[in-house]
């Protein structure tokens, strides 16, 4: 009879192994549903929860250029069933673009790379603006009242077109909205014409591509020029990729790496990357990190040298 309460308590442990085994893997997003963010960690999920015969979930936290969710897993356990997916923004920009994100980006563990995609400089049909040459002499012609749209502050597609400014020696005002569709809106109005952005808010919105911010030009837009063979060597990309809380161990980063090389070649990762037409790019750990590292110093500087750093 004495052991019946020790007998009692290692079957409540044993049944207590299944469900602590199967705690699902969560992919924090960093942007909310539809986002690129999201449809491609929830691809990623798909493919996971197979090779590991465990639940892997994606949580949406937006808000703050991204960096509630990112600060959320910084504060996360480094057990691996927590990870973030993200674009660079929230990363590689804004922990030196806010005085309050919360975090740097040595707070958390690069683990791979998936995809990869040059900005496009984009105007709408009827702008009257073709070249790069066009944009440059409209915004000389406005004495330095030539606006530019972004979908917010400290974004990519803000600091590239703060650097082309710059080394095409012109001045433009930044008009920062709350989303595509309002930059659409103001596109329509006139109140704008000119965007840095993925170059998927091209066809999905009828748009001409004067230039593409890469080393070299794409297959959608054969006849949109480098910058670089535009006279103005500006390349900027947008890159997602997988990250950890800094302390999560190496076996368990080599774990999510393995993983991230073999879901990228699935025939479901190939498509879902087509119809948000993003090309596929995979780094593993090791080259993702260097990346990641040349990124955060290149944006600091670009921040620190426009004085765009916010007040609060």
């Amino acid at each position: 009879m004495r052991y019946r309460p020790l007998a009692a308590l290692a079957l409540l442990c044993l049944a207590a192994l299944p469900a602590r085994a199967q705690a699902p893997v969560v992919i924090t997003t960093s942007f909310g549903p539809a986002s690129a963010a999201d449809i491609v960690a929830r691809l990623l999920a798909a493919e996971f929860q197979p090779m590991w015969n465990t639940p892997v979930v994606v949580k949406n936290i937006t808000g703050a250029a991204g960096t509630i969710a990112a600060a959320e897993v910084v504060r996360a356990k480094p057990d691996g069933l927590t990870v973030l997916f993200t674009p660079i923004g929230p990363v590689a920009i804004q922990p030196s673009f806010m005085r309050n994100a919360g975090y740097k980006a040595s707070d958390l563990a690069p683990i791979c790379m998936v995809n990869q995609s040059p900005l496009v400089m984009m105007t709408p049909p009827n702008s009257g603006l073709r070249t790069v040459t066009d944009v440059i002499a409209k915004a000389r012609s406005m004495d330095g009242n030539m606006p530019f749209a972004t979908t917010g502050p400290g974004t990519t597609p803000h600091l590239s077109m703060v650097t082309f400014a710059r080394i095409a020696g012109i001045k433009l005002v930044h008009v920062p909205y709350k989303g595509p569709g309002d930059v659409m809106v103001a596109f329509q109005t006139g109140d704008v014409q000119i965007m840095n952005d993925h170059p998927s808010s091209v066809k999905m919105n009828n748009l001409h591509a004067i230039a593409v911010l890469g080393p070299r030009r794409l297959p959608d837009f054969p006849d949109a020029p480098t910058m670089a063979e535009a006279g103005t060597d500006v390349q900027f990309s947008i890159w997602h990729g997988l990250f950890a809380p800094k302390d999560t161990p190496p076996a368990v980063i080599a774990r999510f790496e393995d993983a991230c090389a073999k879901a990228v070649q699935a025939p479901a990762m190939i498509e879902g990357h087509a119809r948000i037409q993003t090309p596929i790019v995979y780094r593993g750990t090791r080259d993702f990190a260097a990346i990641v590292a040349a990124d955060v110093q290149r944006m600091a500087s670009i921040i620190e040298e426009g004085g765009l750093r916010t007040a609060e």
